[in-house]
């Protein structure tokens, strides 16, 4: 059904209502993500340190993972992706996360989630339609703090440095056996039409006026840090 909503919405044969009430959606994902990214990233000292800021290759911000179980946990949560191009940082692309009790959660409250792959190998893991943490990709729990030292020696080793933030606390977590797949059909929503996850974040789409704020968030942080 949302398959043919998408179809209709980009033949033009939906009506306005549904198609705008799919771009609302998402356009409130994004900017969930860039209030996480501003919230944690405006306090240095706590933040992710500036030697990983410079190195960033890509950047994922999941919003609000929210666990599913009360025994046997699952969590599962949707985020975006941004890359960094020749001509800046890419448009958006829509990911999702899923996987067994990984022991970050409090009681039943969301959790904040950010991945950063540090090298080429990490932006070509989130080019693949699924890819599992710590078993396809490498990955390593995140140092906080802009002085925080090991940063350089953990980014070299790993391809995904990840974080959590839950009740306000902000740190490097494990996410190994969380899986990490590509959310094709709201990508394909936000951008009007079918594109690929790799031309996207190559740079060769023009991002959306929804996505301006989100961007311009991401510049601010991690831009400014790459030219130091």
């Amino acid at each position: 059904m949302k398959k043919l909503l998408l179809m209709l919405c980009i033949a033009g044969i939906a009506t306005p209502a549904f198609c705008a009430s799919d771009v609302e959606k998402l356009d409130s994902r994004i900017d969930s993500a860039r209030a996480v990214l501003d919230d944690i990233m405006s306090t240095p000292d706590k933040a992710i340190p500036d030697s990983i800021a410079r190195k960033a290759v890509c950047i994922g911000v999941i919003p609000g993972m929210v666990k599913g179980a009360f025994i046997f946990g699952a969590e599962y949560g949707q985020g975006i992706v941004t890359c960094r191009t020749g001509h800046g940082w890419s448009g958006p692309v829509f990911i999702r996360m899923a996987g067994g009790s990984f022991g970050f959660q409090i009681g039943g409250q969301g959790t904040d989630l950010i991945l950063v792959a540090t090298n080429h190998k990490g932006y070509e893991d989130l080019l693949q339609s699924k890819f599992k943490i710590g078993g396809d990709a490498s990955a390593a729990a995140g140092p906080v703090g802009r002085d925080a030292q090991a940063a350089t020696d953990i980014s070299l080793r790993s391809e995904l440095l990840t974080w959590s933030r839950a009740r306000g606390l902000f740190a490097g977590v494990d996410l190994n056996g969380v899986s990490v797949s590509q959310n094709k059909e709201d990508t394909e929503t936000f951008y009007g039409g079918p594109h690929s996850f790799e031309s996207v974040l190559r740079g060769d789409v023009p991002p959306p006026d929804g996505a301006r704020t989100f961007l311009e968030t991401v510049r601010k942080y991690f831009h400014e840090a790459h030219e130091q």
